[in-house]
């Protein structure tokens, strides 16, 4: 899941909430949207293998 900051950055959170905490978990953040897009397909590469 990507969301976009006030500071025009854009965060990518898990899918699930944590459920220690009831949040998200940050998953990095990046300058552009296809830059966390990217990254978003090679977590979920990591998360089936």
């Amino acid at each position: 899941m990507i969301r976009k900051l006030k500071s025009g950055e854009f965060r990518l959170y898990s899918r699930k909430k944590d459920p220690k905490t009831g949040k998200r978990r940050n998953l990095g953040t990046f300058k552009s949207l296809a830059a966390a897009q990217k990254h978003e397909r090679a977590v979920q590469f990591f998360k089936r293998h």
